[in-house]
């Protein structure tokens, strides 16, 4: 019972969020198996990878007992919303504001962060019902955007997803996010040399910047 809000307070614990988009399968599992031993109790497996539904559903299995949500991300469509959630995603993401997921996952009371950019966008996306409002973009407007778009809307939980690093992170909490979505500088960190050590690596120093961020 209430496994919304166990989904929604491991996210909120955690304070992000790891978005694992990555060209194949295979090399986002092994991503994703290093991110968790690094920390990440919350990652968003997206939709563009090609068997990202079964991925999810490997995932999920093994790492839902242990507390880790499992979560789809571009979720576009009710339909994509729903295969997910049969596999066992703990919440689901989009990159625009889209009612029919939005709908689908409170019908079976999965969480979803829903994508906006402007303020109208972020109001009509919690109107909808979304939980969380991921702000998306961000790589160009930034940490002073997502500033000015808090002043008057400190009330939403508002998630960034792009241009977020362990160096970083520290502005964007004190812009006034409630979290952080993060890609690149943990996914990517075992290109240099192909050793997914350095991914649990970057998920340790990453979430350690993030918990030095909300004290």
């Amino acid at each position: 019972m209430f496994t919304k809000l166990r989904t929604l307070r491991t996210i909120d614990d955690s304070g992000a969020v790891l978005i694992v988009r990555l060209p194949d399968a295979d090399t986002a599992e092994r991503v994703a198996h290093a991110a968790i031993e690094g920390g990440f109790r919350a990652l968003e497996i997206t939709l563009s990878i090609p068997g990202a539904v079964d991925l999810v559903r490997r995932l999920a299995a093994q790492y839902a007992p242990e507390g880790v949500a499992v979560g789809a991300g571009t979720v576009l469509d009710g339909h994509a919303a729903y295969e997910c959630i049969r596999a066992g995603a703990a919440f689901l993401v989009s990159p625009q504001l889209n009612p029919e997921m939005i709908r689908v996952a409170n019908r079976y009371q999965v969480p979803t962060i829903s994508g906006a950019s402007t303020p109208t966008e972020l109001l009509e996306s919690a109107e909808a019902g979304a939980d969380i409002l991921k702000l998306f973009p961000t790589e160009g407007a930034g940490i002073p955007y997502a500033k000015a778009v808090l002043a008057p809307l400190a009330h939403l939980p508002i998630m960034p997803a792009g241009g977020v690093t362990t160096e970083n992170v520290a502005e964007w909490f004190a812009a006034g996010v409630s979290g952080v979505g993060v890609g690149s500088a943990v996914t990517k960190a075992w290109q240099p040399d192909g050793d997914f050590t350095r991914v649990a690596a970057a998920a340790k120093e990453f979430l350690a910047a993030v918990q030095e961020a909300r004290r």
